[in-house]
């Protein structure tokens, strides 16, 4: 299950003026996250989700990801580590093992800015993509918006909200420039 089914819609985080904090903690629902792994923890029969797709770039109406008591739920995503507020449950605290994958800052943009020309070949030539735009400009337009989107948000939420979490994780795997494990480091307890 990924965290991106958790998102809040466009159009909340255009009301709550977080449009351009996409990804940070705050554009999560996180009590609906915190729901969904309670049930799936307490062995609910079946727990559903919101589907996010990455081509609409939201939740998608009317669909819902469905898990039936699942063995092993492995959840992926950003901002799984966070603390709890005070007085609340950590997401984290319902977790029997955490994987925290690092990597240099310069690998992460680079994978980044890859990632969007691979998109605006793929994904982003669909006409119900958001970022059909990128698909009609030349690559360095492509590199520039890449990078303001890198130094203004990704970067920013890299270094405020996920690499502080890294220390929390049950096992941190480091990649190389190629995504091959360079280093393994397991917490013991």
């Amino acid at each position: 299950m990924t965290t991106d089914n958790f998102l809040y819609r466009n159009s909340v985080l255009e009301q709550r003026g977080l449009a351009d904090r996409k990804g940070f903690r705050e554009s999560y629902d996180r009590r609906a996250l915190l729901r969904f792994v309670q049930q799936v923890r307490a062995g609910a029969p079946e727990v559903t989700a919101p589907v996010y797709s990455h081509v609409a770039y939201d939740i998608l109406t009317g669909q819902r990801q469905c898990v039936q008591r699942p063995d092993v739920l492995i959840l992926e995503g950003l901002n799984v580590l966070q603390p709890a507020p005070p007085g609340a449950l950590a997401l984290a605290d319902f977790f029997d093992f955490s994987v925290y994958v690092d990597a240099r800052t310069d690998h992460i943009r680079h994978w980044f800015l890859s990632r969007l020309h691979a998109l605006r070949d793929t994904a982003f030539t669909d006409p119900q993509s958001p970022f059909r735009r990128l698909t009609q400009v030349s690559a360095a337009e492509v590199d520039a918006f890449g990078t303001q989107v890198w130094e203004t948000i990704n970067e920013v939420n890299l270094i405020e909200n996920i690499q502080p979490t890294r220390a929390r994780a049950t096992l941190v795997l480091h990649k190389g420039a190629d995504h091959s494990v360079t280093r393994v480091r397991l917490r013991r307890f």
